[in-house]
C-alpha cells in the first residue's frame, strides 16, 4: 500500500478513532530522513534546537532565522509527517501583524504545515488571527520554556486547583480560537487525561502522562545524543553519545599512529608519472 503525505485531519482522525500520535523533534536533514522512513506522524522542529544544536543556555535566544535554517533542512528530509515549526521567542508577542508575518515566514520560506506557539488564554487573540489566516496552529501550554524565567524554572504545572483550572481555561480559550493541536508540558497525568477528554484538539504529551492523544520527545533525549542524562519525563531507546565519542577518538589516534588512511582508503597513481612531474 503507497504511502500518503499525512494532514492535520489524519492526526485529528486518529484521535477520534482512539490512536495515538507520534511526533518527534528533528533538527537536520539525515535525522528528517530517518524519521520519514520509520513513519512518525509528525515532526516537530522545536526552539529547543538553541539548547541541543546550538549550545544555548535555554530556548529564548533562538532567532526566526535559525528555526528556518532548519525547518527548510528538515523539510527536504520529509516527504510524509506533518511538519511543525516553533515560533521562537519575540517573534509573535509584539503585534497579532507580526505573529502573522513570522507564521507565514515558517510556512512560504520554510515548508511548514503547522506553526507552534506558546502560551494560553493571553495568546487566544493571535491564534485567533494566525489561524484566520490560513495558517494552522499548534499550541503549548504547561511548561513553556520560552517563558522560564516567569515560572520560576522548569517545573511541573498546574499541581494545585488554581494552577490546574487556569491550564483547562487556557486549552478551552485555545481551541475556541481554532487551535488544531496543543503540547501539555509537564503537567499532571490526571489533568492531562480530563483536558484530552474534554477538548477537540489533539493533545501532545511531554511529561503528560499517557492519556494524551500523543506524544513528542526531543530526538537527542530518545537516542542519547546529548551530554546529558535524559529528564525525567523522557525515554532513552540508544546511548550515542558515547559511541560517537569512542569513535572521535579512535579517529584521532589512528591518523597520529600512521594507520589511517590506509592503502584501501587512498587512490594510486602511474609512478612513471611521478617521476615526470616539475615538484
Amino acid at each position: 500500500m503507497d504511502r500518503k503525505k499525512i494532514t492535520i485531519p489524519d492526526l485529528i482522525a486518529k484521535k477520534a478513532r482512539g490512536e495515538k500520535v507520534t511526533m518527534l523533534t528533528a533538527y537536520d536533514y539525515p535525522t528528517a530522513r530517518a524519521m520519514d522512513q520509520a513513519g512518525v506522524d509528525s515532526v516537530l522542529v522545536g526552539d529547543s534546537l538553541g539548547m541541543v544544536v546550538l549550545g544555548y543556555d535555554s530556548t529564548v535566544p533562538v532567532t526566526m532565522e535559525e528555526m528556518l535554517h532548519h525547518i527548510k533542512a528538515v523539510r527536504r528530509g520529509l516527504k510524509y509527517p506533518v511538519l511543525i515549526g516553533d515560533m521562537p521567542f519575540m517573534s509573535y508577542n509584539v503585534s497579532i501583524e507580526q505573529a502573522i508575518t513570522n507564521a507565514g515566514r515558517l510556512m512560504k520560506e520554510g515548508g511548514c504545515d503547522c506553526v507552534k506557539l506558546e502560551g494560553g488564554v493571553e495568546l487566544a487573540p493571535t491564534v485567533k488571527a494566525i489561524v484566520g489566516a490560513g495558517i494552522p496552529v499548534c499550541a503549548h501550554i504547561g511548561l513553556t520554556p520560552q517563558s522560564v524565567a516567569q515560572l520560576g524554572g522548569y517545573k511541573v504545572q498546574g499541581k494545585d486547583l488554581a494552577g490546574a483550572q487556569q491550564l483547562v481555561d487556557d486549552a478551552a480559550a485555545l481551541a475556541e480560537v481554532g487551535a488544531s493541536l496543543i503540547v501539555f508540558e509537564c503537567i499532571p497525568t490526571p489533568l492531562a487525561a480530563a483536558i484530552t477528554q474534554a477538548t477537540p484538539m489533539v493533545t501532545i504529551g511531554i511529561g503528560a502522562g499517557p492519556e494524551c492523544d500523543g506524544q513528542v520527545l526531543v530526538i537527542h533525549d530518545l537516542v542519547g545524543l546529548a551530554e546529558r542524562n535524559p529528564p525525567k519525563m523522557a525515554k532513552q531507546y540508544a546511548n550515542i553519545f558515547p559511541g560517537l565519542t569512542e569513535s572521535i577518538t579512535g579517529y584521532i589516534n589512528d591518523v597520529a599512529a600512521g594507520d589511517f588512511p590506509a592503502e584501501e582508503h587512498s587512490f594510486a597513481m602511474d609512478q612513471a608519472i611521478v617521476d615526470q612531474l616539475k615538484v
